[in-house]
């Protein structure tokens, strides 16, 4: 074949290569975790891939600790298997001011930024700087039973202390008839057990560094508040209670298993929800317990959605995470499942619908515990960091996830409440040397 033949067919080939190339979809990778409210997500993405059918959506849906540990893993090394990232109040900051995260500006105007409430937007955000957009927010806030109160002849403050906890988790607790005073999370993580533990060490008096940075878990409020949790959860709480994290429990609670339980404001859609709630019109709720203080008694996260520097699909990934934050996707939340199951605790909007608050018997006591949760005040003694169930320090996830483990085993039996803050103190002034806070 001559050269002046095989020309046009070169050119043909081109041509067609680069139209499918044209009409080939940009694939764009989620990492998230296996909670409700983003399972939810994934099943209404079609919605989203309908309106942009140029966009193909890859859902990787991990339990909480390994989805962080992966993540942590693929954004410190610019693996660039995500392109989108479902990460919190702790990442987001430190992320962002590392130069690995996407800054989030230029939205749509009818993304309507300034609805978010400011304590969210604000934890998401480093020096002005927005990096990700928040998919729902939440505090903790106490759950209960009110059939079982009545029943029993108790009464729920509007925030009791975790010593009235204890003495109703006494009186509830039936283990020979499947009911259990309380549950709480026991599974090891910087953000399943030790969100909890963290909060109730704070409502003793305790804080994780002093003033200079040194770790206190040998000082007596830690002693108190490790000592009463193992106590309390391993007394009365269901058997097996250190493999049980948000989900472990959400189910307990919602088999009708439990007569108490502490964690997220966002399960308040599902302990109410008649489809998967057997207990659904026997709920109540209340703040978060206090102890000594009820400061940092209930915590304060987002779950949100960033863009990774080593995304090849940027524009696509705003393009969704937009979408999946906006009030347009709430709408259609509230049109599939119900207003009720709208993302919460991010959106003033939200709290001003006055169906929402109709719908939704755990609203106000979600504003309520969320406003009353401050970051940049969470501990009885002044404190070096900001952070309720954290510390917003690098070194942080790798210190709490060992100390998890610790405290999951206290909770165990495998060792001593006293052991294990040992350890904790052990570890935590030994990555704090490493990490020149100090020198000794």
């Amino acid at each position: 074949m001559s050269s002046n033949l095989l020309l046009p067919a070169l050119v043909t080939a081109g041509i067609l290569s680069a139209s499918s190339s044209a009409l080939a979809a940009t694939k764009v990778t989620i990492g998230t975790v296996n909670n409700g409210d983003m399972i939810r997500m994934q099943s209404l993405s079609d919605a989203f891939e309908a309106e942009y059918p140029h966009i193909d959506l890859d859902w990787v849906v991990l339990e909480e600790n390994v989805l962080r540990q992966r993540l942590t893993t693929d954004i410190a090394t610019g693996g660039g298997q995500f392109d989108v990232m479902t990460i919190g109040m702790y990442e987001a900051p430190i992320w962002g001011e590392k130069g690995w995260l996407t800054v989030m500006d230029d939205l749509p105007a009818d993304y309507d930024k300034e609805d978010i409430f400011p304590s969210v937007l604000g934890g998401l955000s480093k020096n002005g700087k927005l990096y990700a957009l928040p998919f729902y927010a939440e505090s903790s806030m106490t759950y209960y039973r009110k059939d079982l109160f009545e029943a029993n002849g108790l009464t729920m403050p509007d925030q009791p202390t975790w010593d009235q906890m204890k003495s109703f988790a006494k009186t509830l607790h039936k283990p020979d008839e499947g009911q259990y005073g309380i549950c709480l999370r026991g599974k090891a993580g910087w953000g399943e057990n030790m969100a909890l533990i963290t909060t109730m060490a704070n409502a003793f008096g305790a804080r994780w560094f002093d003033e200079e940075w040194k770790p206190e878990f040998s000082g007596p409020e830690w002693k108190n508040a490790l000592t009463f949790y193992v106590d309390l959860l391993g007394n009365y709480g269901p058997p097996g209670a250190s493999s049980n994290g948000f989900n472990e429990n959400l189910a307990l609670f919602n088999s009708g298993k439990c007569g108490m339980w502490v964690d997220a404001t966002v399960a308040g859609a599902f302990v109410t929800d008649e489809a998967q709630s057997k207990v659904a019109d026997k709920v109540d709720f209340a703040l978060a317990p206090s102890q000594k203080t009820d400061k940092g008694a209930g915590w304060l996260w987002s779950w949100a959605l960033a863009i990774p520097v080593s995304s090849d699909a940027k524009e696509a990934a705003k393009t969704f995470i937009t979408w999946a934050t906006s009030k347009s996707y709430s709408a259609l939340v509230a049109e599939t499942t119900g207003i009720a199951t709208i993302p919460p605790g991010t959106r003033a909007s939200t709290y001003e619908n006055a169906e929402y608050i109709a719908a939704a018997p755990f609203a106000t006591r979600t504003l309520e515990s969320m406003d009353k949760a401050d970051p940049n005040d969470a501990t009885l003694k002044p404190a070096p960091y900001v952070g309720v169930q954290f510390a917003a320090i690098p070194e942080f996830q790798a210190i709490a996830t060992q100390v998890g483990k610790l405290f999951s085993g206290a909770l165990a039996g495998s060792m001593s409440a006293e052991q294990a803050l040992m350890g904790a103190q052990s570890i935590t002034t030994r990555e704090m040397t490493r990490a020149r806070y100090y020198s000794n």
